[in-house]
């Protein structure tokens, strides 16, 4: 991979015809072998609802302390709610950033015997001096979700497989996850969240308009990929990369902290498969498994095809407070610190 600029995709080419279609799902798939980012625009999500989100966001954020601790994630047993600057860890490093995660909203499951990655679905914490946000990115959740299983079936196609081929393992009930994220300016301009991989499919990324930080490595070092104005930056998880044995392959990203006196506001949400499926393996056409470089090899983090796997790991590795206080039966079999 060598690039210094990251592609552009307009979503809106499904629209326009086959031609269209199948043009905009070459430059998908040219997308994720070689750089696994892009913008994407043309996404259909009107600007008045993206600005909304960010006026909720920052309504949120500007709450007093003790409101934000009401939701702390410390509270549930799901990692959902409230993480105060500094709470989480990536790398066993802090993360310089105050944030609250979303997740879809089930009910917990009530099983002795199902996995342990099953203690991950449950309620959201919804904080009571904020009522609207529960509207605001439940709505943004759907949307999202609508862009994402377009592309999702769009990646299917262009890998030579049936549009569908992956729609078993998401159904009705795909793992969503929506952050709401502040970075604050510091002098010491480093990690905001460190250098990393997702775990997932894929990540759909807005930024604050005018906004860096975000940085993607590539085989001539470290890219910036500032905000680009009502468009999306889409990146792929482990997961796809599992399910095109390395064709297309997830890249390691991280931010960099604003100025002093500077903030940044981001919202990603992430689109993963239902947590006890299995991501189906792509039969790449000969061409293309040629290409293939195989599933990256780390033995500190084995990717899973089963997503549950890939997340609970994360999870108890980011939020290591959280894992002690509800988890604490799972850490033994778990390094929290690499």
């Amino acid at each position: 991979m060598s690039t210094t600029t990251l592609p552009v995709l307009d979503l809106s080419l499904l629209d326009q015809g086959e031609e269209a279609a199948a043009g905009f799902g070459d430059q998908l798939r040219a997308a994720t072998h070689e750089v696994g980012f892009f913008y994407l625009v043309g996404h259909g999500i009107p600007p008045e609802v993206t600005a909304r989100a960010f006026a909720e966001a920052q309504r949120f954020f500007d709450l007093p302390l003790a409101d934000k601790q009401a939701v702390e994630m410390t509270r549930s047993p799901h990692f959902r709610g409230y993480t105060r600057t500094g709470g989480e860890l990536t790398q066993g490093q802090v993360d310089w950033r105050e944030q609250i995660d979303i997740a879809a909203e089930r009910d917990a499951v009530d099983d002795p015997g199902a996995p342990a990655y099953m203690r991950l679905e449950g309620p959201n914490q919804w904080p009571a001096a904020l009522p609207t946000l529960r509207e605001v990115f439940t709505d943004w959740e759907a949307r999202c979700t609508a862009v994402a299983r377009r592309l999702v079936r769009s990646w299917a196609a262009a890998l030579g497989s049936a549009p569908d081929v992956f729609d078993s393992a998401f159904g009705d009930r795909p793992s969503t996850l929506v952050k709401l994220v502040r970075y604050p300016g510091r002098e010491q301009r480093g990690q905001g969240v460190g250098a990393h991989k997702d775990p997932g499919v894929l990540t759909l990324l807005m930024v604050e308009p005018g906004k860096a930080g975000l940085q993607v490595q590539t085989d001539d070092g470290w890219v910036d990929a500032p905000a680009v104005d009502d468009a999306f930056v889409v990146n792929i998880g482990e997961l796809l990369e599992h399910a095109t044995d390395g064709y297309l392959r997830a890249t390691v990203h991280r931010v960099v902290s604003p100025a002093p006196g500077d903030t940044r506001l981001s919202i990603p949400f992430f689109f993963n498969p239902a947590l006890d499926s299995t991501m189906p393996t792509i039969d790449l056409p000969a061409e293309l498994r040629r290409q293939a470089t195989g599933v990256s090899q780390d033995p500190a983090n084995v990717i899973s095809g089963t997503f549950g796997d890939n997340l609970l790991k994360a999870r108890l590795r980011a939020h290591p407070d959280v894992a002690a206080v509800h988890h604490a039966d799972l850490l033994a079999g778990h390094r929290t610190h690499d």
